[in-house]
Protein backbone atom coordinates (compact mmCIF):
# COMPACT_ATOMS: atom_id res chain seq x y z
CA UNK A 1 0.00 0.00 0.00
CA UNK A 2 1.32 3.43 -0.83
CA UNK A 3 2.31 5.68 2.01
CA UNK A 4 0.21 8.77 2.53
CA UNK A 5 2.17 11.95 3.11
CA UNK A 6 0.91 14.91 5.05
CA UNK A 7 -0.18 17.74 2.78
CA UNK A 8 1.58 21.07 3.39
CA UNK A 9 -1.69 22.86 4.21
CA UNK A 10 -3.41 20.26 6.38
CA UNK A 11 -4.27 16.65 5.97
CA UNK A 12 -6.39 16.83 2.81
CA UNK A 13 -6.11 13.51 1.03
CA UNK A 14 -7.59 11.97 -2.09
CA UNK A 15 -9.96 9.03 -1.74
CA UNK A 16 -8.03 5.78 -1.92
CA UNK A 17 -8.60 3.68 -5.02
CA UNK A 18 -10.18 0.22 -4.94
CA UNK A 19 -7.45 -2.21 -6.05
CA UNK A 20 -9.93 -4.66 -7.58
CA UNK A 21 -12.27 -2.48 -9.56
CA UNK A 22 -15.95 -3.14 -8.97
CA UNK A 23 -15.43 -5.64 -6.13
CA UNK A 24 -17.43 -4.56 -3.05
CA UNK A 25 -15.64 -6.99 -0.72
CA UNK A 26 -12.24 -5.60 -1.71
CA UNK A 27 -13.53 -2.05 -1.21
CA UNK A 28 -14.88 -2.92 2.25
CA UNK A 29 -11.67 -4.65 3.33
CA UNK A 30 -9.58 -1.74 2.08
CA UNK A 31 -11.65 0.65 4.19
CA UNK A 32 -11.96 -1.38 7.42
CA UNK A 33 -9.63 -4.35 7.06
CA UNK A 34 -6.42 -4.95 8.93
CA UNK A 35 -5.47 -5.40 12.55
CA UNK A 36 -6.46 -2.01 13.96
CA UNK A 37 -9.18 -0.22 11.98
CA UNK A 38 -12.21 -1.93 13.50
CA UNK A 39 -10.69 -1.49 16.95
CA UNK A 40 -10.27 2.23 16.30
CA UNK A 41 -13.90 2.43 15.14
CA UNK A 42 -14.98 0.50 18.25
CA UNK A 43 -13.29 3.00 20.59
CA UNK A 44 -14.56 6.02 18.66
CA UNK A 45 -18.12 4.66 18.79
CA UNK A 46 -18.09 5.35 22.53
CA UNK A 47 -17.23 9.03 22.15
CA UNK A 48 -14.80 11.34 20.30
CA UNK A 49 -11.24 10.83 21.51
CA UNK A 50 -7.90 12.58 21.39
CA UNK A 51 -5.00 10.74 19.79
CA UNK A 52 -3.43 10.07 23.20
CA UNK A 53 -6.65 8.52 24.54
CA UNK A 54 -6.87 6.20 21.55
CA UNK A 55 -3.25 5.19 21.99
CA UNK A 56 -3.85 4.50 25.68
CA UNK A 57 -6.91 2.33 24.93
CA UNK A 58 -5.01 0.39 22.29
CA UNK A 59 -1.84 -0.83 23.92
CA UNK A 60 0.37 -2.48 21.36
CA UNK A 61 -0.19 -0.03 18.52
CA UNK A 62 2.67 2.29 17.63
CA UNK A 63 2.20 6.00 17.15
CA UNK A 64 3.15 5.64 13.49
CA UNK A 65 0.63 2.88 12.79
CA UNK A 66 -2.18 4.65 14.67
CA UNK A 67 -1.51 7.82 12.68
CA UNK A 68 -1.52 5.88 9.40
CA UNK A 69 -4.73 4.01 10.23
CA UNK A 70 -6.51 7.21 11.31
CA UNK A 71 -5.44 8.94 8.09
CA UNK A 72 -6.80 6.05 6.02
CA UNK A 73 -10.08 6.03 7.95
CA UNK A 74 -10.32 9.79 7.45
CA UNK A 75 -9.54 9.45 3.74
CA UNK A 76 -12.35 6.89 3.39
CA UNK A 77 -14.78 9.25 5.14
CA UNK A 78 -15.25 7.12 8.26
CA UNK A 79 -13.44 9.34 10.76
CA UNK A 80 -13.46 13.11 11.26
CA UNK A 81 -10.27 14.85 12.46
CA UNK A 82 -10.81 18.05 14.46
CA UNK A 83 -7.84 20.14 15.66
CA UNK A 84 -8.75 21.68 19.03
CA UNK A 85 -6.63 24.81 18.80
CA UNK A 86 -3.60 26.35 17.11
CA UNK A 87 -0.79 24.11 15.85
CA UNK A 88 0.51 21.97 17.53
CA UNK A 89 -2.87 21.48 19.21
CA UNK A 90 -4.28 18.16 20.33
CA UNK A 91 -6.53 16.62 17.72
CA UNK A 92 -9.86 14.98 18.45
CA UNK A 93 -11.15 12.13 16.32
CA UNK A 94 -14.78 11.10 15.94
CA UNK A 95 -16.85 8.88 13.69
CA UNK A 96 -18.67 10.51 10.81
CA UNK A 97 -22.29 9.56 10.10
CA UNK A 98 -20.89 7.31 7.39
CA UNK A 99 -18.47 5.79 9.92
CA UNK A 100 -21.37 5.10 12.28
CA UNK A 101 -23.02 3.07 9.52
CA UNK A 102 -20.50 0.26 10.11
CA UNK A 103 -21.21 -0.02 13.86
CA UNK A 104 -23.68 -2.91 13.41
CA UNK A 105 -20.93 -4.78 11.56
CA UNK A 106 -18.44 -4.03 14.36
CA UNK A 107 -20.91 -5.34 16.95
CA UNK A 108 -21.55 -8.53 14.97
CA UNK A 109 -17.81 -9.17 14.65
CA UNK A 110 -17.35 -8.48 18.39
CA UNK A 111 -20.09 -10.97 19.29
CA UNK A 112 -18.66 -13.56 16.88
CA UNK A 113 -15.25 -13.04 18.48
CA UNK A 114 -16.68 -13.64 21.94
CA UNK A 115 -18.27 -16.90 20.78
CA UNK A 116 -15.02 -17.88 19.09
CA UNK A 117 -13.07 -17.31 22.33
CA UNK A 118 -15.57 -19.43 24.26
CA UNK A 119 -15.28 -22.22 21.75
Amino acid sequence: MQSIKKAPFGNVQAVRANKVEGCPLTAALAAIGGKWKLIIVYWLAESPKHFAALRQNMSGISQKVLTQQLRELESDGLVHRQPTGPVPAPVEYSLTDYGRSILPLVEEIRMWGRRHLER
